[in-house]
């Protein structure tokens, strides 16, 4: 049923490490068509941040504050034990806040989401308690993405993954894609509200194109040979698409990929096996594309899709780390995947893109996720619909705990928080989507960052960053444990290190750093230089 443009109905859509340029309204090759379509009747976000890893990203989505105050200051996953149990890390949204759906369910929405959630399972989680009337979700991180794993004997390293309908413990329908099966479930719950004379809020959350690389085999086949040319060349056909295109980043100097064995040096093994890789992963993209696509068709078909305003992102960069490296799962996935060639992308394959690729995807970017340079942060955003002007790129500075106050104003909901509940980071972008203001956050404003350690804060056209020891398995040439200073407005590519010359500026973005850390409970690493 439409409904006034006061009320739009609203659809978060969110991929899982999707490159900066993998949809090919952004510079891809890969076959996007559903996408690009919402680009061509909305805008692409072309300076739009997140944090460096999913639920933390995830955390400031839901809630419009700093994850560090909602329960996720670090990913669970790589929680470490001066970090475990205090206050902020406790691995699950803590109450803190109220989350975004718990405000429009309150407001007169009807709330569904279909997904990953990976928001922990204590506190105000899983999403039956976090304001979602509906809901159908993977609970961990990350899955098969046939369901291959639901049982002890067939587990991941990460365990069983679990998952909830409406609150309740289900079966995944095993042998079903992923893409395919969230996709099915937000359908049936759009289906169930035919009738329903609410509006309408949806959260899709893809677990594409994460880890393990698994797809449809006539998917995959479609893009054999595809990316014989390697990483590099990648890069570089997507940079000339994307100026092509027009993004204002296109004329940057690209950040270097760093670590990168030369693609004829390499085995002819390693370039076949690196190939079909990079084969699956395009194909799990356009798995995700063909299921927003039905998605969409659904709410067409019951009369919601003219009402309904879209955004569409991606939770942090690609991910370049090879979980087939790493101790614990490196002999997990020895004992139990068939890593043949020629099993790769099936259900019982496990490997992952790498940081070669992932730099080729998120150029000019520098590094990918994990960090909190650009590659990690910026990532790919678009929106389209109600409340959204017709526009080519919007290249104002956007961040992720922007979307839940925007999605209340859109809403015609009061953003003030609840009695007892902490008051949103973010700013609603209302005005800057419609076209009725320039920018949202004013070179005063300071943004700061902080995952695992690794540090960074944006004000203006400057930006500094801190990156942890860790980086170094990427390459041994990486400065740790010390600030950059990069002009972000004129090199986003972070190539060109200003701390020496911009000496003042970076003691500016220190302090207002180490502001906001005491602000918002980050643990410090110990024995780290201020």
């Amino acid at each position: 049923m439409p409904h006034s443009e006061r009320t739009p109905n609203l659809l978060l859509i969110v991929a899982d490490d999707l490159g900066w340029s993998d949809l090919g309204a952004f510079g891809g090759e890969i076959d996007t068509p559903h996408l690009d379509a919402l680009v061509a009747r909305g805008q692409r976000w072309s300076n739009f941040h997140a944090s460096p890893v999913c639920s933390t990203t995830r955390a400031m989505l839901m809630t419009g504050c700093d994850h560090h105050e909602v329960g996720l200051g670090n990913l669970v996953e790589l929680m470490t034990p001066e970090q475990q149990g205090k206050p902020g890390y406790e691995g699950y949204l803590n109450g803190r806040a109220a989350t975004v759906a718990q405000r429009l369910r309150a407001g007169g929405y009807l709330t569904a989401m279909s997904g990953k959630w990976h928001l922990g399972v204590g506190g105000e989680s899983p999403p039956d308690r976090a304001g979602f009337e509906r809901s159908f979700a993977l609970l961990q991180g990350e899955h098969n993405h046939f369901g291959h794993d639901q049982t002890a004997e067939n587990a991941g390293f990460h365990g069983v993954s679990q998952y909830r309908r409406n609150g309740q413990a289900i079966d995944y329908p095993v042998g079903g894609y992923s893409s395919d099966v969230f996709a099915d479930e937000m359908i049936g719950f759009i289906d169930e509200a035919r009738d329903d004379t609410r509006p309408w809020f949806g959260y899709l959350a893809f677990t594409a194109p994460h880890c393990p690389l698994q797809a449809p085999r006539h998917l995959v086949d479609r893009y054999r040979g595809r990316y014989d040319a390697g990483p590099a060349a990648l890069r570089a056909s997507r940079l000339e698409r994307m100026r092509g295109l027009g993004l204002s980043t296109a004329e940057a100097v690209p950040a270097e990929i760093r670590g990168l064995t030369p693609w004829e040096d390499l085995p002819e093994a390693d370039r076949r096996l690196e190939s079909r890789k990079m084969e699956i992963y395009a194909a799990m993209v356009e798995a995700m594309d063909a299921a927003i696509g039905r998605v969409l068709a659904a709410l067409e078909r019951t009369g919601r899709l003219a009402d309904t305003t879209i955004v569409f992102l991606s939770d942090n960069g690609p991910s370049g780390t090879l979980r087939e490296e790493l101790p614990g799962w490196r002999d997990w996935i020895q004992a139990h995947a068939d890593n043949r060639l020629a099993n790769l992308g099936e259900a019982n394959s496990y490997v992952s893109i790498g940081p070669s690729w992932a730099q080729a995807q998120a150029a000019p970017f520098s590094l990918f996720k994990r960090y909190t340079t650009e590659g990690g942060i910026r990532t790919c955003a678009l929106a389209c619909g109600p409340g959204i002007q017709q526009r080519t790129e919007n290249p104002a500075f956007l961040h992720v705990m922007d979307l839940a106050p925007t999605l209340l104003e859109w809403a015609n909901i009061d953003s003030a928080p609840p009695p007892g509940r902490i008051a949103m980071r973010g700013r609603s972008a209302a005005g800057l989507l419609n076209g009725t203001a320039h920018e949202l956050h004013g070179d005063a404003h300071a943004m700061a960052w902080e995952l695992a350690y690794g540090r960074a804060i944006r004000r203006g056209p400057w930006k500094a960053v801190y990156l942890p020891p860790g980086v170094r398995k990427i390459a041994a040439e990486i400065p740790v444990r010390q600030w950059q200073l990069f002009h972000t407005a004129s090199d986003p590519g972070e190539t060109r290190d200003l701390a020496e010359q911009e000496s003042g500026t970076l003691r500016e973005l220190v302090a207002a750093w180490h502001a906001y850390a005491q602000e918002v409970g980050v643990v410090l690493e110990p024995g780290a230089a201020e």
